[in-house]
């Protein structure tokens, strides 16, 4: 096929033409502007109504508005953070001036933390209850990665696309220890993200709450799909006994608010 190919635009439109030797740049801006006359993309008066999230199923968002009134930049502590805009649940708030600590055990992963988030303290290292070498598998899509063999291989037999590519022996810290060490004197920590792909409530057990006790804590609750599952759960249990309330629930992820006095 060759040649020019006529296309209405829109009623009452002019009929531009376009040929298949054009460029690339310009035949991709008018199929954009034929998916926005669809209503695949938004208008630009739309994107006045939208909000921008990084966060796998809007926890940002949510963050934003339980944290609705506060004026000073703050500072968050991410375990599991991964990567520094994918899945994040801190780079909304990196971006509006906060900074914090990001921890991942993934080797490699905090090569981007340096070069985007420079403000950042960023951290790979493995986090589990106590000192200990544990296993941590790979995946080929690395947000899977985990610490647990049993997640890891029923993912694996549940969704072939995802497959187990290596394992790797790392030692593992305390999350106590690594903010003795790290977190800058006299820092109050405005929220605790942790996603740790099943040792999420080690990870809690593993602070030192007396001493490290953020406003917010979020954490991935896989097993709790709901909030009638969540509120029976081991991870509100241990958190209702930490002094902490239930606040907000996406599919995966709970949200709780420290318990004021």
């Amino acid at each position: 096929m060759g040649g020019s190919i006529p296309m209405r635009m829109a009623a009452g439109l002019t009929k531009p033409r376009f040929s298949l030797s054009d460029s690339p740049m310009r035949l991709r801006r008018l199929f954009q502007h034929l998916r926005r006359l669809r209503g695949g993309e938004p208008r630009a008066a739309d994107q006045d109504f939208a909000r921008l999230s990084f966060a796998q199923e809007g926890e940002d968002l949510i963050l934003e508005e339980l944290f609705f009134g506060k004026a000073d930049p703050g500072f968050y502590v991410d375990v599991g953070a991964l990567h520094p805009h994918r899945y994040s649940n801190t780079y909304f708030f990196y971006r509006k001036g906060w900074r914090g600590i990001n921890i991942d055990a993934t080797p490699g992963s905090m090569e981007p933390f340096v070069l985007h988030r420079p403000r950042d303290i960023n951290l790979q290292q493995a986090i589990a209850l106590r000192r200990q070498p544990l296993a941590f598998y790979l995946f080929n899509d690395p947000a899977l990665n985990s610490f647990s063999k049993e997640i890891s291989e029923a993912r694996q037999s549940a969704h072939p696309q995802y497959r187990i590519v290596g394992t790797v022996e790392m030692e593992t810290l305390p999350l106590k220890e690594v903010l003795d060490r790290h977190l800058p004197p006299g820092q109050k920590i405005d929220f605790l993200t942790i996603d740790a792909e099943g040792l999420d409530l080690d990870v809690l057990r593993s602070n030192d709450w007396d001493r490290y006790a953020p406003d917010i804590v979020l954490t991935e609750s896989l097993d709790c799909r709901s909030a009638s599952a969540l509120l029976g759960s081991e991870l509100h249990r241990l958190l209702d006994g930490l002094g902490y309330d239930f606040a907000a629930k996406t599919l995966r992820t709970a949200f709780y608010r420290r318990r004021r006095a």
